[in-house]
């Protein structure tokens, strides 16, 4: 059967006949339809698309308006037309249309232009159900979704429908799109209510000093150890924290107006975090410049995600002996926590704590709510340079090359020894989260008179730490070496930087909950001048896949024996980043100990690195900071502003905070 009589379309209902014919009282659809054999006046009507429609919306109504002003003889033979040409076949309709068209005049050929161009549209959401429309619009991306809101108000309320942007916003947020590539911040930290200080933020006059400055001559090699020769006295007066900090011990109530949770439509949730990823591609971003410190900036952190208080609270160490407590949002000091002899060099908080770590070699736990100091730690016996804690472990690595491990729970405490220059970074790792023991997550400091903690190796057993605990450590040696706490033993020892590894940090795996399942790994025992029995594992056989922009190429050191075996889950690990002062920061396959890619871009050392899933960022002693992309290798921002040496940086998912040897503490704001 041709496509001609599969087709049919009777255009017009039948009409009902009455006993009068006079073509007067015959409407339209009566008069054309006098031809139209009796046997289609039994069947239901099959009507297209256009004629579905005109029906619908009684298109014909102005045609018998039309019709009835016209004479009789005329109103006739206009409807005999009519009548034939509905009666006629397809082809034959094909036929006289074109007819029809080569007897028309450019006047009449542009009335039919002007109409068919109307007539010939056809707005497929008008006749689809909902469902069906938002299922064909769901395989538009945010681009085309925003263009077709555009069209029309039917249009724009499919387009901006928050089922279609949802599904846009779970396939970005938090993770790269495997269609386009780009991923958005999740901005989980973003709070529906903010307590807004009202105070001005205190602007106190930078001192300067020229630290670790070196002449231009001699801009290679890099930097040495960060050694001063003169440690700062000064300290400058706390500002009046009679208000401002009392929002740090209590939660202010809200009221009940604004404790209601605020929902947002989809779409702005995607365009606020699409803004957001644009300005990190392109480096635009506003900075705030925090005064207060006398001398460099060694160390900070901040947390956005506190319950209390509903500001952002930003710490932070200098060289001048003090460590500050801000309101992040105002610039507002809250407190100015002194009882360091040297400078403050490392430091963490929680939601209870704070600890920091000094060159007068000891580490303070302090209650930063009350800017008040509940235990100082000593063991090490020189400067504390960095540190590390998490539930139940705290790690620090000092100048005399050795690494503490403090067991928060017991109070015991162990020494690893296999660094043969200073500790500049050590980072915890539970290569099996499932292996934690059910425990109180309380700690020694967070509970009033709690014991005291040991140095001394002999007051903590392997058992008290959980199974699967590791530790990464980073030294002037140039190596990084993986440490099992469990069994005090080095795992492994990576190697490749040429010059001092000053940072260090873990970038997140993408997928980092597969399964769980144990797999055996040998292991053995290597003895180091000098130091406690230690081991090392033997490399797996995966390929590291070392990139065209390594060079020259990382490795470890393993000796294996055949008859120790150590058990690591074969879920996807992260990925280790440092920083050196070769002037470059590399990607670590920490199952293997093999350097997979190398970043170029600082002209001298690298002092700080911190990433997140989405970025990596650096700071170097040639006072730039530099935003790296992990997957492309490739920097993307370049920014410009301390005057100084960039000497530690925190990464959030629309700022970075950085500190430096010009006192300035810097936030660079890429919220737009």
């Amino acid at each position: 059967m041709s496509a001609a009589e599969s087709y049919v379309c009777d255009t017009i209902p039948a009409p009902k006949r009455t006993a009068d014919h006079d073509v007067r009282d015959t409407p339209v659809r009566d008069a054309a339809v006098h031809d139209v054999p009796q046997d289609l006046h039994s069947t239901p009507r099959r009507l297209c698309f256009r004629h579905q429609r005109m029906a619908d919306e009684g298109t014909n109504l102005k045609l018998q308006q039309s019709l009835d002003a016209m004479p009789l003889d005329e109103r006739q033979a206009v409807s005999a037309i009519w009548s034939s040409f509905s009666s006629s076949s397809h082809p034959s309709r094909a036929l006289i249309l074109q007819g029809l068209l080569t007897m028309c005049c450019f006047s009449q050929l542009s009335l039919l232009t002007e109409h068919l161009a109307h007539l010939i549209r056809i707005d497929p959401f008008a006749c689809f159900p909902r469902e069906v429309s938002l299922k064909i619009l769901g395989y538009l991306d945010a681009t085309s979704l925003c263009r077709a809101a555009q069209v029309a108000r039917r249009w724009k309320a499919l387009a901006d429908d928050d089922i279609l942007w949802r599904g846009i916003c779970e396939q970005h947020i938090g993770q790269k799109c495997a269609k386009c590539g780009w991923g958005l911040p999740v901005l989980e930290k973003k709070r529906n209510y903010r307590l807004r200080s009202t105070s001005p933020p205190t602007e106190r006059p930078p001192v300067s000093a020229a630290k670790r400055a070196i002449p231009e001559e001699f801009v290679s090699p890099p930097p040495l150890k960060r050694q001063r020769s003169t440690e700062s006295s000064s300290s400058s007066s706390s500002c009046d924290q009679s208000s401002s900090s009392c929002a740090l011990l209590t939660p202010i109530p809200s009221s009940s107006s604004e404790s209601e949770s605020v929902t947002r439509p989809w779409k702005d949730v995607y365009s606020e975090r699409m803004t957001i990823e644009r300005n990190w591609r392109r480096g635009r971003c506003t900075v705030r410049t925090l005064k207060g410190h006398t001398d460099g900036v060694m160390c900070l952190q901040f947390n956005e995600n506190l319950s209390y208080p509903a500001f952002p609270v930003l710490v932070t160490g200098s060289y001048d002996r003090t460590v500050r407590v801000w309101n992040m949002e105002t610039g507002v000091q809250l407190h100015t926590l002194k009882g360091h002899t040297r400078a403050v060099r490392a430091l963490q908080f929680d939601d209870i704590k704070l600890i920091t770590g000094s060159m007068d070699h000891t580490l303070k736990v302090w209650d930063w709510r009350r800017g008040k100091c509940i235990r100082t730690l000593a063991g090490h016996t020189d400067g504390v340079l960095c540190l590390n804690f998490d539930s139940n472990v705290l790690a620090s690595g000092s100048v005399d090359t050795t690494i503490k491990v403090w067991n928060l729970r017991t109070g015991g405490a162990f020494t690893l020894r296999g660094h043969c220059d200073w500790v500049n970074a050590v980072q915890l790792w539970d290569s099996n989260p499932s292996a934690r023991t059910e425990q109180s997550n309380l700690t020694l400091f967070d509970v009033p008179g709690g014991g005291s903690l040991s140095p001394r190796g002999n007051a903590c057993s392997a058992s008290e730490i959980d199974a699967g605990k590791m530790l990464f450590s980073a030294s002037d040696d140039g190596t990084i070496k993986l440490w099992d706490l469990t069994l005090r033993t080095c795992l492994r020892t990576m190697t490749g930087h040429m010059g001092q590894v000053q940072s260090m940090k873990l970038l997140p795996a993408s997928d980092c909950d597969g399964d769980t399942d144990e797999v055996p790994v040998e292991s053995g025992v290597e003895n180091h001048q000098g130091a406690a029995t230690t081991s090392a594992y033997e490399p797996s056989q995966t390929s590291s896949g070392n990139t065209s922009s390594q060079s020259p190429a990382g490795t470890s050191t393993s000796s294996p024996l055949p008859q120790a075996k150590v058990l690591f889950p074969s879920r996807k690990k992260p990925v280790l980043v440092s920083g050196s002062l070769d002037n470059t920061i590399r990607l670590w396959d920490i199952e293997t100990g093999k350097c997979t890619r190398t970043f170029f871009g600082h002209i001298e050392g690298v002092w700080a690195v911190a990433c997140d899933k989405m970025r990596l960022v650096s700071g170097s002693h040639d006072r730039t900071i530099k935003v790296w992309s992990c997957d492309e290798g490739k920097c993307t921002a370049t920014l410009v502003g301390h005057k100084a040496a960039v000497s530690c940086l925190a990464l959030g998912e629309d700022k970075i905070v950085s500190g430096s040897d010009d006192t300035d503490i810097k936030i660079w704001s890429f919220s737009g």
